[in-house]
C-alpha cells in the first residue's frame, strides 16, 4: 500500500492511534516526579534512590531504543507497540508493589524504560513519517508531538488526585487503568506497517551501511551530541521540580497544575514548531529552543520560587518542551532519508537519554550532597548555551546517497 492510497479517515485513524499513544506513555512517565516525596517516606529510601530509579528507566530507555528502532524498520510497528503497553503494565504494577529501592529500580527503572522505546516519540513520529508525504511531514510530526502532550494534562491531575485521596500506590493503579487505553491504540498506529515508504523503493541499504554513513556524517553527529541537553534539561526538570517547591514551601497542587501546563503549552509548542520546520531551518529553530530554556531555567532559578511564577514557568517550559522532536525527526529524513529513521532517530536519542539519566540522578545526587539543586541548574544551562551554539552550527547537507537519489527522481 502507498501513501496515496490511505483514506483520510485510514490517515486519521494511524495518527490519532500514534498520538494517543506517545500522549499516555509520556504523561504518565512524566507525572512519576510528583510521588517522590511520598515514595521516599514510605519506603523509608533517600531521594538520590528514586531519582536513581528514575535515571536507570532513561539510561535503559536510551540504550534499547535503537535495538528497538532496528526492529520497527524491519518488522513493523505494531508488534513492539503491543509488546510496550504489556510492560508498561507490568513495570507500573511491580513499582505499586516495591518494597524497597531495588524492586523501584525494576519496575520504574527497567520495566517502563523499555516500555517507553516502544511506545513513545521514537515510534510515533515514524509512523508520522511513514503516514504522509514529504509535504505535510514537519507539520504532521508536529502535530502528532502536540496530540501526544496532552497526556500530561490528564496524568498529572489523575496522579496528585490519587495521592490525595490513596496514596502513591493507587496513583499507580489508575495508570494501569490508562495502559488499557494505550492497547487499541497500538493497534490502530500499527496499521502504518503496511504503507510501503518511498525510500524502500529505492536504492537498498543495510542496516550497517546506514550505520557507517550516519557516523560519518558531522552534522549528524553534532545533532547527536547536543540532544544529550535536552533530555538533561527536561529530565531533571519532572524529576526534581516538585521536590524544590516542597522544600520551598509550595502546595502541591501548584505542582501538579505545573505539570499540566506544561503538558498544554507543549501542544502548541510541538505544532508550532513542526510547523515552522517545514518552512524555516530546523537546525536554528534546535537551537533556539535549547538557548531559549537555558535562560528560561535561569529566570526562574535565580529568584524565590512562587506560585504564579511557577505557572508561568510551566507555561514557558511547555511551549519549548517537546517541539525538539519533529525537528530532530525531519533533520534525520532529510540527511538519511526514510529506510532507516526509527534506527538512526534511535541512536540520536541514545544521546538525549544519557542526558537524562545525568539529568535525573545527577540532579539528585547533587542536592543529597550539598543540599541545595543550585549547581544542578546552573550546569544545565551552561550544557544548554554550548548545545544551541553547536546545533546552530550543525552541517545540514544530505548525505552522498540521498543526494544521488534525489537528483534521480527530480
Amino acid at each position: 500500500m502507498k501513501q496515496s492510497d490511505l483514506s483520510r479517515e485510514q490517515t486519521a485513524w494511524i495518527l490519532g492511534g500514534a498520538a494517543v499513544l506517545l500522549s499516555l506513555s509520556m504523561g504518565m512517565r512524566q507525572s512519576l516526579g510528583l510521588l517522590q516525596p511520598h515514595v521516599v517516606r514510605d519506603l523509608g529510601i533517600g531521594a538520590a534512590d528514586f531519582a536513581l530509579a528514575l535515571a536507570i528507566q532513561n539510561i535503559v530507555w536510551g540504550f534499547t531504543q535503537p535495538v528497538l528502532g532496528i526492529v520497527v524498520d524491519r518488522y513493523g510497528a505494531r508488534p513492539v507497540a503491543l509488546a510496550g503497553v504489556g510492560l508498561y503494565a507490568l513495570g507500573l504494577v511491580i513499582t505499586a508493589l516495591a518494597p524497597n529501592a531495588a524492586t523501584l529500580i525494576l519496575g520504574a527503572g527497567v520495566c517502563l524504560g523499555v516500555a517507553l522505546s516502544c511506545t513513545a516519540s521514537n515510534l510515533a513520529m515514524n509512523v508520522a513519517a511513514r503516514t504522509v508525504p514529504a509535504s505535510r511531514r514537519s507539520v504532521t510530526m508536529g502535530a502528532v508531538s502536540a496530540a501526544g502532550s496532552l497526556g500530561l494534562v490528564v496524568a498529572s491531575p489523575l496522579a496528585q488526585g490519587m495521592i490525595a485521596v490513596g496514596g502513591w500506590q493507587l496513583a499507580l493503579v489508575a495508570f494501569v487503568g490508562l495502559t488499557a487505553v494505550m492497547l487499541p491504540a497500538a493497534l490502530a498506529a500499527g496499521r502504518a506497517d503496511r504503507i510501503e515508504p518511498e525510500a524502500l523503493r529505492g536504492v537498498p541499504q543495510s542496516v550497517g551501511e546506514a550505520l557507517r554513513e550516519a557516523a560519518g556524517h558531522r552534522g549528524y553527529v553534532t545533532m547527536a551530541l547536543a540532544f544529550f541537553v535536552c533530555g538533561l534539561q527536561l529530565v531533571f526538570l519532572t524529576t526534581h521540580l516538585p521536590t524544590y517547591l516542597d522544600l520551598c514551601g509550595i502546595d502541591p497542587s501548584v505542582t501538579a497544575g505545573t505539570l499540566a501546563l506544561i503538558g498544554l503549552f507543549n501542544v502548541f509548542g510541538s505544532y508550532l514548531f513542526g510547523w515552522l520546520g517545514q518552512r524555516w531551518s530546523k537546525r536554528a529553530l534546535l537551537g533556539g529552543i535549547y538557548l531559549l530554556r537555558s535562560l528560561i531555567i535561569t529566570a526562574y532559578f535565580v529568584a524565590p520560587p512562587t506560585p504564579v511564577g511557577t505557572l508561568l514557568f510551566g507555561a514557558a517550559m511547555g511551549a519549548l518542551w517537546l517541539g525538539v522532536v519533529p525537528l530532530v525527526n525531519g533533520l534525520v529524513v532529510h540527511l538519511f532519508g526514510l529506510r532507516w529513521m526509527a534506527t538512526l532517530t534511535g541512536i540520536a536519542f541514545l544521546s538525549h537519554q544519557v542526558g537524562s539519566f545525568l539529568g535525573a540522578w545527577g540532579g539528585g545526587l547533587i542536592y543529597a550532597t550539598l543540599g541545595s539543586y543550585e549547581w544542578a541548574w546552573k550546569g544545565a544551562v551552561l550544557i544548554g548555551l554550548a548545545a544551541a551554539v553547536a546545533q546552530m552550527l550543525m552541517d545540514v547537507r544530505p548525505s552522498e546517497r540521498v543526494l544521488a537519489e534525489r537528483r534521480a527522481a527530480a
